[in-house]
């Protein structure tokens, strides 16, 4: 048995949380698409397919940007903050269109997850530093 001299900081072990947690509502967004593309009884099924698997695609991602982050793979954070910074443009259109109780934490969850992305702990437990 060996002893990790080097623990994962808090800040990427929550990070990684985040992640695999938006995978997983993502995920569910994904299978009710799934389901509404089976029973839909008019649809422009390429559109359908199209949004369906960019669903799966997001939730594949984000599930394999955490555990890249987990092992400490330097080169999976760029693209986790480009996904979380995704969510800006996201929520503030769900604000304009009336949705702000949705919108502005989303935000926040992007906002925050990449700060505890680039924040010294995670930077220098991936070996920015």
């Amino acid at each position: 048995m060996t002893i990790d001299s080097d623990p994962i900081p808090v800040t990427l072990r929550w990070a990684v949380r985040l992640l695999w947690a938006e995978a997983a509502v993502v995920g569910l967004i994904a299978v009710w698409l799934v389901w509404a593309d089976l029973t839909a009884t008019r649809t422009d099924l390429l559109t359908a397919l199209l949004v369906t698997a960019f669903a799966i695609g997001a939730a594949v991602a984000l599930w394999a940007l955490g555990r890249a982050l987990l092992r400490r793979q330097a080169g999976a954070r760029a693209p986790a903050i480009v996904l979380q910074l995704m969510l800006l443009p996201i929520g503030w259109f769900m604000i304009q269109a009336g949705l702000g109780w949705l919108g502005v934490p989303l935000m926040a969850l992007g906002l925050g997850v990449a700060w505890l992305l680039i924040c010294p702990p995670t930077t220098r437990a991936l070996g920015f530093e």
